[in-house]
Formats: C-alpha cells, structure tokens, sequence
C-alpha cells in the first residue's frame, strides 16, 4: 500500500542491506508502530529478528495517523492501565530517543461544548483520578489560559498533562534503526506474507513472494490486515479497519498549544457504530501544521476521499477554534484504524497456533500503546513476567466465529 504520508526528508533510511537471514528468532510481519517497537525491544533482548513489510516502512496506517499518546480518552479498566504503562515506557525506556520522534509532552485539554458536558466530564475525571490518570477540572473562564485562541462559548474543560505527541513515521524508523544497533535486524520492504509455515499445529515461519524464512516466533503485527495473517494460521482474530481522515493545514504561527477535542471524542472511541462518526480534534506540530480529526466509519477497505466527511470536520474545527476560518487546508490523508469489537487490543500467545503471536487491534491508541504492548509481549516471549498482565488482550479469548459477521 502507498503512504498517504511520504516520508519527510529527516526520517533515517533503514536499508534491508545485500543479504537477508533464512532464519531469525523472531519474524515481525509489519514496520509500522507496533512492528517496529516489536522489532526494537526484541532486538534489545538479544533476538536477531527479520521484519516482512508488504510496502515500506509505516506506509500503512502509522502513516495516517495523528501520533497520540493519549490518556485523557480512556475509561478506567485494562486498556487505560496498558496506556499508563505504555506511557511510562515512553518515557523511562526511550526517554533518551524522544528528540528521534519529536516527543512533545504538551499535555491534553477536553472541552465541552454545553452544561450537560461539562458535567459529564468532571464526571469522567473523577473515575479516572481513581484509576491514576492526572486530571485538573478546567472552569469556563480559565479555558483561554489554555488556549488563547479557542472559542470562549466553551462551558468547561479538563487538562491531561501525561497526554503527548510524536512523529509516528519517524518514531517506526528510528526504533528499526535502533533494533539494527543490537543485535541481527533484517528488513524486507515490498514483500507480501503469503502464508505460514507450519509443522503440525506450529507457526514456524513465513512464506513470501522473495522465498520462505523460518522463525522461532512470527509476531502479527499487520494492522488492519491482522485479521489475514491469523486466518492464514487458520485462527480467527477479528481486526476490523475503521476508515478515519486528517486534514493538515499551512504552516502558521503557534495557534494550538495543546492536544484539544471535544469530550464527544471519548464516547466515539467506545463506540461499535458502523456509521459515520466525527468529533474535532485539534493539534499543532514542531513544523507549524495544525492537524485535524477526526473521523470514524466501517467502510472495509474504501480509501475514496469524502468531501462531505472533510467539510463537516473543517466546520468542527473553525467551531473550536475560530480563527482557523481563514486558514487553509494544505491536504488531507486517510487511514484505517485497526478495530476490535470489544474495544481491547490483541496482544500475546496464540495458543491455537504455538509460534504465532499477535500485537494489533489498538485502533486509534495504537501508536501511544504500541511502545507498551511491545514490551510486554517481549517479556512474555522469552519467558519473563511481563511488567503488565496481558491476559485481558489474549488472542485466545475469540471464540470461532463469535465476531464473524459483526
């Protein structure tokens, strides 16, 4: 698949180099957010790994996304404690790479846009104080200390200082850079996984349109296509894609200071409607592009542009922020989130196929999980502890076809 997103002139070039391993003690299938950070903390355990990537490195949908290490978007329960390990690991592990990415711990604000949501919202900051996330109420009048630029109708708000942002293709190379530094890291642009090789019920490695190579894992971490890969070990994992736009304007002088959307967000993230769902989420960048999202829809795999969905997301975002009116939108990208029915990630064992393990199913958390996830799975595969119970997030918990038709 092509990048909706070419990568900038600063992102390292990771060559797969003259020659590539037969086999490797780990074959990652996916160079976007979750492969590369599978394929870095792999590395980091003494692992040689061999990365497949159907295109090229975060060509999917790492490079349509936003870059969020969020949070402020979770209710209290297994994903938001993957999330608030995941942030550590930001920013313990790889506290010393952050410039790599463009790390920027500017920290979160939620709006509300009426009473009722405000209300709701201060609601949301209590259960998640309980659960450890750092949350300050935000009154109405205090709003523009925040955001000078925002519209002063809004009637509360609540700021998330552990909400962050990087760079995400930047993130994926660099972490695939880093991988090569230590220990045997090979990396195959432009070639599809066509099949498993198994012996017996065993995942023993992968066959691609360049030739066969054995492992003594595969991870999954194909995104929107995990689903595929599974079902080429004849085990069902329902990753779904949900179609989302960003819409990138000119560069301008510094206008938003923080990650701001509507607390109407939250309710999106946790919604299983197919439909169309849009809510404004707002945020600038080092280089002085405002992004904005953002959008939800089951679609399957329709990338066609809808000029109805960007419109009413641009009227989203001059709402908020009124004074992006007279600015214009540069471009716009789409992507597929990776969706689970019940909204938590797959990460683990597949006990159903010994060898394979999945990483995937994060939807739009997956690049602020992915340094996380990776590092649990890790643990878990050479025998260690994981830091974090994963046994929520099993691949084992999808019965046969209990998400076939949904």
């Amino acid at each position: 698949m092509t990048s909706a997103l070419p990568l900038p002139p600063t992102t390292p070039r990771v060559p797969a180099g003259p020659t590539t391993a037969q086999r490797a003690d780990v074959i990652v299938i996916g160079a976007g957010a979750l492969g590369a950070a599978c394929a870095y903390f792999a590395a980091r355990a003494g692992l040689s790994v061999l990365i497949v990537e159907r295109g090229q490195i975060a060509s999917g949908t790492t490079s349509a996304c936003e870059g969020n290490l969020l949070v402020s978007d979770k209710e209290a329960g297994h994903e938001l404690d993957l999330s608030l390990y995941s942030q550590r690991v930001w920013r313990e592990d790889l506290a010393e790479f952050q410039r790599l990415w463009e790390f920027e711990s500017k920290g979160g604000l939620v709006v509300a846009r009426t009473e009722t949501s405000a209300a709701n919202l201060r609601d949301l900051a209590v259960r998640q104080r309980d659960a450890g996330i750092q949350v300050t109420d935000v009154a109405a009048e205090e709003i523009s200390g925040f955001e000078p630029n925002i519209n002063p109708e809004l009637r509360g708000a609540a700021f998330y200082p552990q909400d962050a942002q990087l760079q995400p293709i930047l993130m994926a190379a660099h972490l695939i850079r880093l991988a090569r530094t230590l220990s045997p890291t090979s990396l195959l642009t432009n070639t599809e996984v066509t099949g498993l090789i198994r012996e017996g019920d065993r995942v023993t490695g992968v066959r691609t349109s360049r030739g066969d190579y054995s492992g003594g894992a595969v991870i999954n971490a194909a995104g929107p296509w995990a689903s595929t890969i599974a079902q080429m070990a004849d085990v069902s994992v329902p990753v779904l894609p949900r179609r989302g736009f960003v819409l990138v304007t000119e560069p301008l002088p510094k206008t938003v200071f923080h990650k701001v959307y509507a607390g109407e967000y939250v309710a999106a993230t946790l919604s299983s409607d197919g439909g169309l769902q849009t809510s404004p989420v707002i945020e600038g960048t080092p280089a002085g592009t405002v992004l904005i999202g953002s959008s939800r829809e089951r679609v399957g795999f329709d990338r066609t542009s809808s000029l109805p969905v960007l419109r009413q997301m641009a009227r989203e975002a001059a709402d908020l922020f009124p004074v992006l009116r007279k600015k214009k939108i540069m471009r716009f990208y789409a992507g597929f989130r990776p969706y689970c029915p019940d909204h938590l990630p797959v990460l683990g064992h597949d006990s159903r196929a010994p060898g394979l393990w999945h990483a995937g199913g994060h939807e739009g958390a997956g690049i602020g999980l992915s340094a996380g996830s990776a590092k649990l799975l890790i643990q878990s595969m050479v025998g260690e502890r994981p830091d974090l119970d994963i046994t929520p997030f099993t691949p084992d918990r999808f019965a046969e076809n209990s998400y076939a038709d949904r």
